[in-house]
């Protein structure tokens, strides 16, 4: 059996993710790393109960726990990766709705497990009889609260500071009610830049909105941004790892076209390989050509990503949700190097509306649909079936290739349902191919079900 989804395990509380299971899995994660174990949560409610019982579990394995409170999930990456511990364990749900929560866990460098490790960590859950340790070698706990400003820190010393701090930037900051409530308030000030606050008070049921920073869930920050005539709108996930920007003239910036701008502006400096997921706008491959660089693709999810550009010595990464990796600073999805790199690319090269305004113009529709787990892998089938002898790439579910677009259809790894992208530089075709995926989708969906 499988617990491990895109980004670690994750389910709604007291349904699919129980104390129970998070109790167990902290055993098997204790056994796993065989050492000092890193621990942190974003705000969610229900962020104590499975925190108090993961570690619960991981101190019977032996493993002693360094309790970092309430922090980025980047923040803790970087934490494990400075510091001399096995590995790390973060309990969030990242963007899914309040009801959710999960457990992702890290290496000691602070890059997400591989496929084949949380394999081994599955593999001691499953085992009936689980060898804990004598009562005299049981792990204790340890509190360590410096993990936010030292994080912090780090990120100023990847960007130029001083060209930001001169640009005398004011931005609005939507922190999501989650794990950016500190970090990021904290950043804008040490980078001076005034920081006009929303949903800063962490709050476990996102009373503001919805964790996922999407166009939908922004709209006071866009309000706002044009009311206080500020530079930029800064709106971070549940965790913080994922950034979303608002320009200038209150208008969402999709993740492809910031993925974009800063490939261009990273590429700038510094030639290499650019990492995304088979997702991505195809704008992201023809700024990253433009700019002298080369495009590698992967699976939908961070861990892909990461392993990706480990392996390809690449200069950055992203996906096109927001979450950018800068290898540079660290193998992960990183919320505030996303905005410090963003204001550091507005202090330098102007207005971010007219920076987008120069991207190449490509239409994107995103949809999904319910789809119960079990029926997921023969729902795939049926498509892959019903679409034999087009031009497809099956790196991530089914990507069907047109001579003007494409349209991806792809299984969820956090949630049961199934997400359909479809691209072209005609809105219209775009959407009508959207339409039809997820007409036919939903109908093999229903016939499977019965």
């Amino acid at each position: 059996m499988r617990l491990f989804g895109t980004n670690g395990v994750r389910g709604v509380v007291n349904e699919d993710l129980t104390a129970e299971i998070a109790l167990r899995l902290g055993k098997a994660i204790g056994l796993f790393f065989k050492g000092s174990v890193a621990i942190a949560s974003d705000a969610r409610t229900s962020g104590d109960m499975i925190k108090s019982a993961a570690m619960s579990g991981l101190m019977s394995a032996g493993a002693d726990v360094i309790d970092l409170g309430v922090t980025p999930t980047p923040s803790m990456q970087h934490y494990v990766g400075t510091h001399e511990v096995a590995g790390g364990v973060m309990i969030t749900a990242s963007h899914n709705p309040s009801q959710f929560n999960g457990i992702k866990c890290v290496d000691s460098t602070g890059r997400e497990l591989t496929r084949e490790d949380e394999e081994k960590i599955e593999k001691i859950y499953f085992n009936e009889k689980i060898k804990l340790s004598g009562w005299d070698s049981v792990g204790v706990i340890k509190q360590d609260a410096s993990a936010t400003e030292s994080y912090v820190n780090a990120v100023i010393k990847q960007v130029d500071a001083d060209a930001i701090r001169k640009a005398n930037l004011t931005v609005i900051l939507d922190c999501a009610n989650g794990a950016a409530f500190l970090s990021a308030p904290l950043l804008m000030n040490k980078l001076g830049v005034r920081a006009i606050t929303l949903n800063a008070n962490p709050q476990g049921d996102f009373p503001g909105h919805p964790s996922e920073p999407t166009e939908e869930n922004l709209k006071d920050i866009m309000s706002l941004v044009v009311s206080a005539k500020a530079d930029l709108g800064i709106a971070h996930d549940g965790d913080a790892d994922r950034t979303a920007f608002i320009s200038e003239d209150g208008k969402f910036v999709s993740g492809d076209k910031s993925l974009s701008l800063i490939s261009k502006h990273i590429l700038s400096k510094k030639k290499g390989t650019v990492v995304t997921p088979v997702s991505s706008s195809s704008m992201v491959e023809e700024a990253v050509k433009a700019s002298g660089g080369a495009i590698k693709y992967t699976a939908v999810g961070s861990p892909a990503v990461a392993k990706a550009m480990f392996e390809s010595g690449a200069v950055f990464g992203g996906e096109e949700n927001g979450g950018l990796i800068f290898p540079e600073h660290r193998l992960c999805r990183d919320g505030a190097m996303a905005a410090a790199k963003m204001l550091e690319l507005i202090a330098k090269e102007g207005k971010l509306s007219e920076q987008i305004g120069k991207l190449p113009v490509y239409h994107v529709e995103k949809r999904k649909i319910d789809c119960p787990n079990n029926i997921k892998d023969d729902l795939l089938r049926s498509l892959k079936d019903s679409n034999k002898g087009a031009k497809a790439d099956t790196t991530d579910g089914l990507k069907l290739l047109f001579s003007d677009g494409w349209v991806l259809v792809r299984p969820s790894g956090t949630e049961p349902k199934f997400r359909i992208y479809s691209e072209s530089k005609d809105e219209s075709v775009a959407r009508q191919r959207a339409d039809e995926t997820e007409s036919n989708a939903k109908k093999i969906a229903e016939r499977l079900l019965k």
